[in-house]
């Protein structure tokens, strides 16, 4: 049977796990295919950032043996809807604390890819387990991401890049996604990138962007 949203509730913190002086998040959002993961990819390899895919975490934690969240990661993720926040929450959790405990100083610079996807989501992380200092908004058009999502089904053996769930996607990004987006926008808290010109240009821009909030050496 599946857990519940109360099973899976995390226990009440008075403060968030990570202090932002030390630990440095940034979340990724933009529809599907905007290409989110090619520029985490560059900034990995340019700025020493961990990147956390929301969804490549769920994804392996489906599979993983044992996993007591395995099932109810699957129906959701087959039904385009949205995995309860509890579980995201704490499975990215777990994975900064692993790159934390290593580092010397107990530093880290996340890109958080794909999430917050929805408000609730947003504070509870804030909250809980670390303030973001940015979000980073791919901005692309529908029809442009619909024709690179089909093009990387193709490839991808990923059982969402398909026309029928890509659909169900885009409609769960806009009336669920944008809202966090506008929220964090009042704040001056997000760092919009068009994302329809190529990989590069969208990367020079990226960067250019970042320096300008971050300073040269973030």
């Amino acid at each position: 049977m599946a857990p519940t949203n109360e099973q899976i509730a995390a226990p009440k913190k008075d403060t968030p796990t990570f202090s932002p002086n030390k630990v440095t998040v940034l979340f990724v959002l933009g529809g599907p295919g905007a290409g989110k993961g090619t520029q985490c990819a560059n900034l990995v390899r340019d700025y020493n950032f961990t990147h956390l895919s929301a969804g490549d975490l769920l994804r392996a934690e489906q599979d993983r043996k044992d996993s007591e969240f395995g099932d109810l990661i699957k129906s959701y993720i087959k039904d385009g809807k949205i995995v309860p926040m509890e579980v995201t929450v704490q499975l990215l959790e777990n994975a900064m604390k692993e790159v934390v405990e290593k580092d010397k100083d107990h530093k880290g610079k996340f890109l958080i890819d794909g999430f917050p996807r929805k408000m609730d989501q947003a504070l509870k992380f804030e909250e809980t387990v670390c303030p973001s200092k940015f979000v980073l908004f791919y901005d692309c058009p529908e029809e442009e991401m619909q024709k690179r999502l089909l093009k990387r089904g193709k490839t991808s053996g990923r059982s969402d890049d398909n026309a029928e769930s890509i659909k169900k996607r885009f409609k769960t990004f806009v009336e669920t996604s944008m809202p966090v987006v506008d929220f964090f926008q009042k704040q001056n808290r997000v760092i919009k990138i068009v994302a329809t010109k190529t990989p590069d240009e969208v990367y020079k821009e990226t960067k250019e962007k970042l320096e300008q909030r971050l300073g040269k050496e973030f």
